[in-house]
C-alpha cells in the first residue's frame, strides 16, 4: 500500500474518540516541520522520504499528511499519491501562496509562527490576509423589486416583464 493510500486510511479512520489526539500530533508535527522550513527558507527542504522522516522525528504516515497538505503551495508539482519512503523530494515552496493556504486551512497555529519574520514583511502578511478575507466576500447582486423598472430597458414593470419568468 502507497504512503498517500496509508495517510488517507488514518485520515478517514479517526473517531470521536481518536480525532482530537489525532490533529493534536499532526499539528505538532507540521508546525515542527513548518518552522524549520521558514528557518531556512532560502534553501529547498529536498532529500529521501525516509531521511526527511528521521530529520523531523516523525511517523511516515504523518509525514505524507504534511506533503499532502503543501502541495497546494509549490512552485513545482508533486505527485503525493507515488510517493514512496525511497522517493527524491524537493519542496520549492511560494511562501506568499503557502500564507494564503494557511489563512485558507484556518491554521492559526502555522500563520501565527514568529518564524514568518524573517520570510514575510508585517505589511505582506497583512497584505495576503486582506487578500484571503476579499477572496472569502460573497457579492449578491441587487435584485430589482417588483414594482421597479426593468433593466433590460423594456420600460416595463420589473413584474410585468423579465420578473414574470423569475
Amino acid at each position: 500500500m502507497s504512503l498517500y493510500k496509508d495517510w488517507e486510511k488514518l485520515l478517514n479512520g479517526q473517531t470521536k474518540e481518536t480525532i482530537d489526539e489525532f490533529w493534536k500530533e499532526y499539528s505538532e508535527t507540521e508546525a515542527k516541520i513548518y518552522a524549520y522550513i521558514l528557518l531556512n527558507h532560502k534553501e529547498h527542504l529536498k532529500g529521501k522520504v525516509s531521511d526527511l522522516v528521521k530529520k523531523f522525528e516523525c511517523d511516515k504516515v504523518i509525514f505524507t499528511g504534511f506533503l499532502d497538505g503543501v502541495t497546494t503551495s509549490l512552485k513545482n508539482e508533486l505527485d503525493v499519491s507515488k510517493i514512496k519512503m525511497d522517493s527524491e523530494i524537493d519542496l520549492d515552496i511560494d511562501f506568499e501562496k503557502l500564507y494564503f493556504n494557511m489563512h485558507k486551512a484556518d491554521a492559526d497555529y502555522l500563520w501565527g509562527l514568529d518564524e514568518w519574520n524573517d520570510v514575510l514583511s508585517e505589511e505582506k502578511r497583512i497584505e495576503i490576509y486582506n487578500e484571503f478575507r476579499r477572496s472569502r466576500t460573497v457579492h449578491v447582486e441587487k435584485k430589482p423589486g417588483r414594482n421597479e423598472p426593468c433593466p433590460c430597458g423594456s420600460g416595463k414593470k420589473y413584474k410585468n416583464c423579465c420578473g414574470k419568468r423569475a
